[in-house]
């Protein structure tokens, strides 16, 4: 490129605007790579993924012959387990968000009941992969017996505008799990999340805030999603309350057995997931599965689960805090529970 420099001058000044201009570019390109890389890092890790190739899924099933809904009721006691593996049903249950809720910990301990069967990864289907088709869905799910409950989780469906739409398309007749959480410490839990994979992130108050400590960007999607209110006013239109159960994820980690007693209950199943289940981690910070009887040790959930928040100044909390409280208490009255945020 320095070759191609001055077209106009002598060979002597040619060789010296060419070695400037080389130089030149060359301090401006390192920055410049830099910024890129940073960007395409937060894009890959704060934005929303895309849908999993089909051949790493099962092979899609026949739609079913019965309705996609089937009842909740338990197995009675002392029958037999049936030989056949079961069958693949559409979910009766979904936990549909929040991310950075506690959405993973609460289906992990509900994965306890033996009446519970759920799909460990987060297919992404009514939001990313809806074109892929029911049965494609379907075929994802978990082999379950007459009694057991088919469910999955993907905390993406409740910010997304055409979420509940499809699953009520799929069965008007499902449960729908929510974990909220403190939309502040959720936001900083987000942001914890974006920078352990993204070294180099602008600041929290850079990105949550428009010109220094100006107008809340709701643009961004860590602040966006704690707008819980507006979120469920579009989930309304298509179920009804009583379809809903709020997890608290404080309380989830207070007391997780409470917790998991009530979304036990909401699902119409035996309380088998008790206190004697769970020990608190203090070096996690929240609670963990005791062992099972001939297991080595007790689990935890990964490494990524209860890491450490970023230091975030006392004045942006504050005014994070102000900004969502409207929306909070509009969210309290909306589901008839205070969360005890304000």
């Amino acid at each position: 490129m320095a070759g191609s420099g001055g077209l106009g001058g002598g060979a002597g000044d040619l060789q010296g605007a060419g070695t400037g201009q080389g130089t030149a570019l060359r301090a401006l390109r390192a920055p410049l790579a830099l910024v890129v890389l940073l960007l395409s890092a937060y894009c890959l890790f704060a934005l929303p993924g895309r849908c999993p190739p089909a051949a790493r899924a099962p092979a899609p099933v026949p739609a079913p012959a019965e309705p996609p809904h089937t009842s909740l009721r338990l197995r009675a006691p002392g029958l037999p387990v049936a030989s056949s593996p079961g069958r693949r049903r559409f979910p009766q249950a979904l936990i549909v968000g929040v991310k950075k809720g506690g959405t993973r910990a609460l289906l992990e301990f509900l994965r306890l009941h033996p009446d519970v069967r759920a799909l460990g990864s987060e297919p992404h289907f009514f939001d990313r992969c809806y074109d892929r088709g029911l049965a494609w869905y379907r075929g994802l799910m978990p082999r379950t017996l007459d009694g057991q409950i088919t469910m999955e989780k993907t905390p993406s469906y409740f910010v997304t505008q055409e979420a509940p739409r499809r699953i009520h398309g799929m069965s008007p007749d499902t449960k729908l799990i929510v974990v909220v959480r403190n939309p502040v410490t959720r936001a900083i839990s987000d942001y914890a999340q974006t920078l352990s994979k993204t070294p180099g992130l602008p600041s929290f108050r850079a990105l949550a805030f428009r010109h220094g400590l100006g107008p809340v960007d709701t643009a961004w999607s860590a602040v966006r999603i704690g707008l819980y209110a507006q979120h469920l006013d579009n989930w309304l239109r298509y179920f009804p309350l009583s379809h809903f159960l709020f997890v608290s994820g404080e309380r989830l980690v207070s007391d997780p057995a409470g917790e998991v007693g009530r979304v036990q209950d909401f699902l119409g199943l035996k309380r088998v997931v008790t206190d004697k289940h769970f020990y608190f981690n203090a070096t996690k910070g929240f609670p963990c599965l005791k062992k099972a009887q001939g297991s080595g040790r007790p689990r935890c959930l990964g490494k990524s689960k209860g890491r450490p928040h970023p230091r975030v100044p006392e004045a942006v909390v504050q005014r994070l805090q102000a900004f969502y409280r409207p929306f909070n208490r509009k969210f309290y009255q909306m589901t008839g529970q205070d969360f005890g945020w304000d």
